[in-house]
């Protein structure tokens, strides 16, 4: 779950998602606040309220520098993992 968090993070620019709107996750909102909080606390991800929104910002930067090309094998992953249910073959 934290892991598509990330890669959906990615996939938008800094400080335009908010954590409601990650309530299509198959989570109940307590268990996404705890993702969230684990992904703040190990310093991946950086939020702040805007009114009564949340937002996020994934620290790129940050973190590649403290562990080079981690953040891009997470990121690739998503398009290396087949689809449930999809057959692959070599």
């Amino acid at each position: 779950m934290r892991r598509r968090i990330v890669r959906e993070l990615a996939g938008v620019p800094d400080w335009t998602r908010a954590c409601g709107t990650f309530s299509h996750l198959p989570v109940a909102k307590s268990t996404l606040s705890h993702h969230f909080a684990v992904l703040r606390n190990v310093g991946l991800l950086e939020q702040r309220d805007e009114g009564s929104r949340r937002l996020n910002r994934l620290r790129r930067a940050e973190f590649e520098e403290r562990f080079p090309g981690l953040l891009g094998l997470v990121l690739a992953e998503a398009h290396d993992r087949p689809v449930s249910g999809q057959v692959t073959g070599d």
